[in-house]
């Protein structure tokens, strides 16, 4: 059960535990118990919203950079993710393998405040090798959602 609530869920975290427990069959105490054990145990970490911002007045850049670093010695990986990750315009950071060691990604008012933060807060870190760094022109899917507009079929259906 636990991962058809979240397969569900992921695409609509807005269901309600009486709707989500009718697609399941279970009882709805029974599938919000179920889901308040995975919050606890850290499984589900949260809950958002995807938002389209070029439908907004809200100018943004989201920054892709790839980051080689030399892992500390008793640290690994994970105490240089901690240092990069705390900074709030950094939205998500991830572990990877080939030729970078991580992928940041950012969101920030302008070009120059995402260059800002690579010179001054990423490059500064005495563990980062070197960087290179992306800049996203437009999204057409994200987090498994299509949100731009699809145009639609105008022609009439015609049968004999």
């Amino acid at each position: 059960m636990r991962e058809e609530i979240l397969r569900i869920i992921e695409k609509n975290a807005k269901i309600s535990i009486e709707d989500l427990a009718k697609l399941l069959g279970e009882d709805p105490v029974k599938v919000a118990e179920e889901i308040d054990a995975m919050e606890k145990e850290s499984i589900i970490c949260g809950y958002h919203t995807l938002i389209n911002w070029e439908k907004t007045d809200k100018e943004q850049v989201v920054g892709m950079i790839e980051v080689r670093v030399t892992p500390q010695k008793e640290q690994g990986f994970d105490k240089i993710a901690e240092s990069i990750y705390q900074h709030k315009e950094v939205k998500a950071v991830y572990l990877m393998s080939g030729a970078y060691d991580f992928t940041v990604i950012l969101e920030c008012a302008s070009m120059r405040d995402v260059a800002r933060f690579v010179s001054e807060k990423l490059s500064a870190m005495d563990s980062v090798l070197s960087t290179a760094t992306h800049f996203v022109l437009k999204k057409y899917k994200d987090h498994g959602t299509v949100i731009v507009n699809r145009k639609s079929d105008e022609r009439i259906l015609v049968t004999p």
